[in-house]
């Protein structure tokens, strides 16, 4: 394996690159080490909580040794759309991932019973208790202690509060990336480079995804050609906060018997779908919009839960805000996306020597619809197998880009300003239910708004200048994988107008 070289005014080079710090990225990372390479990874955020996976709260999936009925609850949540061979690989490594790295390798406590068993919960369109947690804050205490150990291995370098800016790449080759070190475009050099940047909440007013969740890894895979896939489908979580900060409730609540109630107090999702309130995610957040708008309000009712002794982190988070007694008013909001840069059982993109894992890869495994609590999952087995698989490539440094800092100036607000017009056209056009012709409004205004961003990439080196490029090339990607997708599907749910809605296609 080629040592790592010292960083320089000009370059470094390393074995393996892993771009981001979140279950995804620490397990590419673990993998990459375990196989001899030399890894570093890299992460924009400063603190955990700037990766998705401290945010998740309900827990993460396995088998219960019964990896056949797992499938069946995925390929179900998704309409029909989910890839089975890819269905496959998760639940048949699910539970050998779980006890290697999250019982074995970090030691994670998951909750218990009184008789020291695993304390299994159950959530929406889930057949059976088969989720592992702790409290609702499981990826606060997976990452954590994950991040401590990648930090002390030997083989793996982990750098904070430092970007990507753009793939580096030579006749259809990824050869490493451009980092933000120095505030320039400075080249680091990679045998392979795996990209875990997490999600798109910040083209969403709403979302449960950090602020910096810019779709990065997606826009910079897409520029340098790679193929993304599946990328209209942005799952809506139908009960998040409803308040000028809102934040997850997780479905763990609904699966331990909370229920929905409109404005009028009633329960409503048993009109919706024959599994009422654990209906899968796409169908109960239509229908919370549909209750919040006829009847003004939709809240969930903890009342038939201990809710401080049970959920007690959620509880908090509650009281913080004045919350009082067992309703909590809820609104869907934007949380995960289903699609991104397609990648095969392995991780490997189109693109020799890239690599996707995390929110960012489009495996296959979600389809149109997320099934509740696979993320974690699919990123721990999918990070380990492509960390595994990107050994043995040696760095190869080429030519790269230069990038400067130069006129023209910068308008005072630019960034915030335009991306502020990004989440409202994305929020009107691109939510949880769209209309043909506001597509196509989208794609219009979208492609505006990249080419007025993009005057100033090309002259200045800013990372918030990068990620509003980024941000404004996934819009402009979802919107177009939107307009070519006339079958409404899990969450890519179409109407023509306010009384006629396009059906989802029946399998026969």
């Amino acid at each position: 394996m080629t040592e790592p070289s010292q960083p320089d005014h000009d370059h470094e080079t390393v074995d393996v690159l892993v771009v981001g710090s979140g279950i995804a990225g620490c397990a590419a990372a673990l993998g990459a080490a375990r196989e001899g390479a030399d890894v570093l990874l890299l992460t924009k955020a400063e603190r955990p909580d700037g990766a998705s996976t401290d945010w998740a709260q309900g827990g993460i999936s396995t088998t219960r040794g019964d990896p056949e009925s797992l499938k069946e609850d995925i390929i179900a949540a998704s309409d029909g759309t989910a890839d089975p061979d890819a269905v496959d690989v998760l639940v048949e490594n699910a539970d050998d991932a779980v006890e290697d790295v999250l019982l074995e390798t970090l030691d994670i406590e998951f909750d218990e019973t009184d008789d020291g068993k695993f304390d299994y919960t159950r959530e929406a369109a889930h057949s059976d208790y088969r989720i592992l947690h702790v409290d609702a804050a499981t990826g606060t205490h997976i990452l954590r202690p994950f991040l401590n150990y990648v930090d002390d291995h030997d083989r793996i370098e982990v750098r904070q509060d430092t970007a990507a800016l753009d793939l580096i790449t030579h006749e259809g080759r990824v050869h490493g990336v451009l980092s933000d070190e120095m505030s320039t475009g400075r080249p680091i050099f990679a045998g392979t480079t795996i990209l875990a940047t997490g999600g798109i909440g910040a083209l969403y007013t709403r979302s449960t995804n950090p602020a910096d969740a810019t779709g990065d890894g997606i826009a910079m895979a897409a520029l340098a050609g790679a193929d993304v896939e599946d990328l209209e489908y942005v799952q809506f979580h139908p009960t998040a906060y409803d308040g000028e900060t809102p934040f997850l409730l997780s479905e763990a609540l609904r699966g331990e018997g909370a229920v929905l109630r409109n404005g009028t107090g009633e329960q409503f999702m048993d009109d919706y779908h024959p599994q009422g309130d654990l209906a899968p995610r796409d169908v109960v957040a239509r229908a919370v919009e549909t209750e919040r708008e006829e009847t003004g309000e939709v809240v969930l009712d903890v009342s038939p839960l201990e809710f401080e002794s049970e959920f007690p982190n959620i509880a908090e988070k509650c009281s913080d805000r004045g919350i009082e007694g067992d309703e909590i008013p809820v609104a869907p909001c934007e949380h995960f996306l289903c699609g991104g840069i397609d990648v095969d059982d392995r991780g490997q993109a189109s693109l020799d020597r890239l690599y996707a894992v995390g929110e960012c890869a489009r495996t296959g495994v979600h389809g149109a619809n997320r099934l509740a609590s696979t993320s974690l999952l699919e990123g721990l087995v999918w990070g380990l197998r492509a960390g595994e698989d990107a050994t043995g490539t040696e760095p190869e440094p080429v030519e790269a880009p230069e990038l400067r800092n130069s006129d023209p100036d910068l308008p005072e607000r630019f960034a915030s300003e335009k991306s502020i017009r990004l989440k409202r056209t994305m929020d009107e056009y691109l939510g949880l239910e769209r209309d043909p012709e506001e597509i196509a409004r989208a794609n219009a205004v979208l492609r505006r708004l990249k080419g007025e961003v993009d005057a100033y990439v090309r002259t200045r080196t800013a990372r918030d200048l990068y990620e509003l490029r980024n941000a404004c090339v996934t819009a402009l990607l979802i919107a177009r994988a939107a307009s070519e997708n006339a079958e409404s599907r899990g969450c890519h749910h179409l109407v023509t107008d306010e009384s006629t809605t396009i059906e989802p296609a029946v399998d026969d």
